[in-house]
C-alpha cells in the first residue's frame, strides 16, 4: 500500500470525521496549542528585538541566547519538563514557547538594524520621541523582516505540538502517536498530511498578513 492509499484511506472514513478522536476536535486542539506558544513566543521576541534593535544594544547576547535555545533538542526538554512538572499543558507549551523565541527575537532585532539610519536621525532632529520614531518610522520599515520571524516560528511550532501527545494531551500529534502504538499507518499518515497541510495554510495566512500589513512602498524597496 502506498502513501497516498493510506491519505485516501483515512480521509474517507466517516470515523475520522466526527467524536472525540474526530478530525475538527484535533485540529481545533492543534490550532490552539499553536496560537498559544506563538502569543507567549511573540510576546517575549517582538518588545526585547524591537528593544535591542532599536538601541543598537545586546546584539552578541540575543545571539548567544538564541544559538543556545536552538540547541535545546524539543522532545527531550518536553520528558525533562514533563518529569519537573508532570501532566498538564505547561510541560508542552515551555518546548514550544523556546524553539519560537529565538527566530522572532533575532530577526527582530536584525530587521530593526537593517533601517536606514537617515530617516531615523531626521526625526530625531525633529524631535521627535524616541518611542513614535520606533513604532512610526523603525517598525513600518522592517514589518516585512518582522512577519517573516513570525512565520517561521509559527511554521516550527505548527510541525512540533504534535509533542503534545505525547504527554496525554490532544491534537494531530495524536494520530501520528496512536496510529505508531497500533500500527495503524494510515493514522499516521492521515496525521502527518494533516499537519504538513496545516503549515502550508500558516504560510498562506502570513502571505495574506504581509500583504495587507506591509506598505506597497516597503514590498517593492524589499
Amino acid at each position: 500500500m502506498n502513501v497516498l492509499h493510506f491519505i485516501n484511506a483515512f480521509f474517507s472514513d466517516s470515523a475520522h470525521w466526527h467524536g472525540y478522536d474526530g478530525i475538527p476536535r484535533r485540529l481545533l486542539e492543534h490550532i490552539q496549542y499553536s496560537l498559544m506558544a506563538l502569543g507567549i513566543a511573540a510576546a517575549i521576541g517582538l518588545p526585547v528585538g524591537l528593544l535591542t534593535g532599536h538601541t543598537g544594544r545586546g546584539g552578541n547576547a540575543l545571539a548567544f541566547l538564541a544559538t543556545a535555545a536552538r540547541a535545546l533538542p524539543s522532545f527531550g526538554l518536553l520528558v525533562l519538563m514533563f518529569v519537573l512538572l508532570g501532566l498538564g499543558l505547561l510541560p508542552v507549551m515551555i518546548p514550544l514557547v523556546v524553539l519560537a523565541v529565538p527566530p522572532i527575537l533575532v530577526t527582530t532585532y536584525e530587521a530593526m538594524r537593517s533601517v536606514d539610519p537617515s530617516p531615523v536621525d531626521a526625526a530625531r532632529g525633529m524631535g521627535m520621541h524616541e518611542a513614535k520614531i520606533l513604532f512610526q518610522v523603525e517598525v513600518p520599515v522592517a514589518l516585512p523582516l518582522i512577519l517573516s520571524g513570525l512565520r517561521s516560528a509559527a511554521i516550527q511550532i505548527v510541525s512540533t505540538a504534535t509533542i503534545a501527545a505525547y504527554v496525554s494531551l490532544g491534537g494531530l500529534g495524536r494520530y501520528i502517536v496512536d496510529g505508531l502504538y497500533q500500527r495503524n499507518y494510515e493514522k499516521v499518515v492521515g496525521g502527518a498530511t494533516l499537519v504538513a497541510v496545516m503549515a502550508l495554510v500558516t504560510l498562506g495566512l502570513f502571505w495574506t498578513v504581509n500583504r495587507v500589513a506591509v506598505s506597497p512602498g516597503v514590498r517593492r524597496s524589499g
